[in-house]
């Protein structure tokens, strides 16, 4: 599996926190093997970041050292996991060398070290997660003979002030305690009331047996006169007031004890942080965004035969098939370029309009839910689209996608229907974004014609055209369905 490395150069490393100057150093990406120029990231976003904590000898002995933190390597990661370590404590590190496997919200990469130096220790083992971006996961040192020095090293969590705040808090477990202890101390008053509150009048007497059958049948003793000795009421006391009444309380007893129900059989699911994300940034979509939707049947019936005749060209000349996904993403994208106004972001300043037509395609893989983007979908042939939207398909199922892969996107389809024979569905807005458009099934009905009894069949596709109200107004979102569903139903068009 093809995995992202991550390169840093320790040389200009220097990040000092907890009470020292702090500095962050940009990192770049690399292929292994060969460095990506440039940044890799959506613009307004700084290339990934790592922690670097440099120490000095001081009180405590420790000999000159780094503390490596988790760095930042995509815009929405807030936490990473420790895939696994490909070096051991007292390792020596070399230039290039990779450290460890990170796994982020996108995508799993290779940190690799440009510093020499030994591993002196690992802090974050194989397997941690959630650990936060900055938290520290491993220690460096110069020498090989300063390793054993850290053998107990605990980083320090945020200095003197997280120090005195710990402290702080500390004496407040007691105090709950003596809250949670002076509480069952409360409890016994409603026992101790409980039956002072009962006689209002005389005290009844009856024998255990009689006030165990009482109890059962809600017969209240005070309503019974006692015909034992000294006045006592007795089993036979409670049978025939039970019979002078008919029995009417007895029904409500046996009802209460059936109605536990039984206990619920389930499995807890870690999140993955391709879950987390996903959740988040929808979440915030429909909190924040004030969606609104649009149907619209199109017709496929040339578009079909138009593909049939394109795969025909594509099977003799080698080149991969053609889908109907392939056809949608080239019809949205050239509506798109005829209606602007849907190729834009919301800021709280302005409303940002976008040149490139940058088409986000939803790839459904056992990990999660990825969007890998077709670039300048509107400049490229059926032909080109086919070969990236597979490539990249391919690419999130085996969970390789770079940051290129699926960033900068400003528009994006989702298909249920191919695939799933959905019908019809509302998609959620992907942030920045604001429109998404939900790809329905295609079935054969019934078309009526000018006659009463003139007919014919046709196949129609729905579509649902979701989008932001800030950006989009009804009749824009209009315009470009009529937009898209012209290209559809005159696909040649689009060859134009």
């Amino acid at each position: 599996m093809e995995k992202r490395r991550y390169s840093s150069a320790a040389a200009n490393s220097t990040v000092m926190s907890f009470g020292a100057s702090k500095k962050d150093v940009s990192r770049t990406f690399m292929k292994v093997g060969s460095p990506i120029a440039g940044p890799l990231f959506m613009k307004d976003f700084a290339c990934s970041q790592v922690h670097w904590k440099r120490g000095f000898s001081s009180d405590s002995g420790l000999p000159p050292h780094q503390e490596i933190g988790m760095p930042s390597l995509s815009p929405t990661m807030t936490e990473g996991n420790i895939a696994r370590w490909l070096k051991k404590e007292g390792d020596k590190i070399s230039t290039g060398e990779v450290l460890c496997e990170v796994e982020t919200d996108k995508a799993t990469v290779e940190m690799e070290c440009m510093e020499e130096g030994y591993l002196a220790k690992i802090l974050k083992g194989d397997g941690s997660k959630e650990i936060k971006l900055g938290e520290v996961i491993a220690i460096t040192v110069e020498d090989e003979e300063d390793i054993a020095k850290f053998k107990d090293y605990n980083p320090s969590t945020s200095g003197s002030g997280a120090t005195s705040a710990n402290e702080a808090s500390a004496p407040t477990p007691p105090a709950s305690h003596k809250e949670e202890v002076e509480k069952p101390a409360s409890l016994p008053e409603p026992k101790i009331s409980k039956p002072s509150a009962a006689p209002d009048g005389d005290r009844s007497f009856a024998s255990p047996l009689a006030r165990k059958l009482a109890e059962d049948h809600n017969v209240p003793l005070s309503s019974i006169k006692g015909t034992g000795p000294d006045g006592h009421i007795v089993k036979a006391d409670i049978e025939d007031y039970l019979a002078s009444r008919g029995k009417e309380a007895p029904a409500t007893k046996p009802v209460a004890k059936d109605t536990t129900a039984p206990a619920l059989d389930y499995v807890d699911i870690p999140h993955s942080q391709i879950r987390k994300v996903t959740a988040s940034r929808l979440l915030l979509s429909k909190q924040t965004i004030p969606h609104y939707y649009l149907t619209v049947d199109t017709c496929v019936d040339k578009l079909m035969g138009l593909r049939s005749q394109l795969n025909s060209i594509q099977e003799t000349s080698g080149g991969k098939r053609i889908s109907v996904n392939d056809l949608v993403i080239k019809a949205a994208a050239l509506a798109l370029r005829k209606v602007p106004q849907c190729n834009s972001s919301w800021t709280d300043s302005y409303i940002r309009q976008y040149n490139n037509v940058n088409i986000n395609v939803a790839v459904q893989t056992d990990n999660g839910l990825y969007v890998p983007v077709i670039r300048d979908a509107d400049k490229k042939g059926l032909s080109k689209i086919a070969d990236e939207v597979k490539n990249l398909a391919q690419k999130a199922k085996e969970n390789s996608l770079k940051p290129e892969d699926y960033e900068g996107g400003t528009f994006t389809v989702s298909n249920l229907g191919g695939p799933f024979g959905i019908k019809q569905f509302c998609a959620i807005i992907n942030p920045p974004q604001s429109g998404i458009l939900a790809i329905g099934s295609a079935e054969k009905r019934v078309i009526p014609g000018s006659g009463p009894d003139d007919f014919k069949f046709a196949s129609l596709m729905s579509v649902t055209l979701s989008c932001d109200h800030r950006v989009i107004d009804g009749a824009i979102g209009a315009e470009w369905l009529k937009a898209f569903k012209g290209y559809i139903e005159n696909p040649e068009s689009m060859l134009l």
